[in-house]
């Protein structure tokens, strides 16, 4: 019996804002710029923190996931961290920027700028 291989899930959904904003931010990026990249620095008061970055190159081990307004990378050692994640672009009259919800985050620091897993 042959097997069919399934294709894998993206290991980061992304919504059609935060597809949108790629591509906004795809539209005003460096010559060299090739996307941008999601990682997850050690930073604030719970551990991780959420960076979106320009990037020139792509590394060996990033995740790479292409939408219709640019390609979003998310970095090697950071996708154990984010797998079933959402990112969302989220505006208001007083603030912009990428939300994530993720399963994996066991707590996060009060004023929301770093998690735990």
């Amino acid at each position: 019996m042959a097997t069919i291989a399934r294709p894998r899930p993206a290991a980061l959904n992304l919504t059609p804002s935060a597809e949108a904003r790629i591509a906004e931010l795809m539209q005003r990026a460096p010559a060299e710029a090739i996307g941008v990249k999601l990682s997850t620095p050690k930073r604030g008061c719970s551990g991780l923190a959420y960076s979106v970055d320009y990037v020139s190159e792509a590394k060996p081990f990033d995740e790479r996931i292409d939408t219709a307004g640019g390609t979003l990378f998310v970095d090697g050692g950071s996708i154990l961290y984010l797998i079933g994640s959402t990112m969302n672009w989220v505006e208001d009259d007083f603030t912009a920027g990428f939300v994530f919800n993720n399963p994996n985050a066991k707590g996060a620091c009060g004023c929301g700028e770093s998690f735990t897993v």
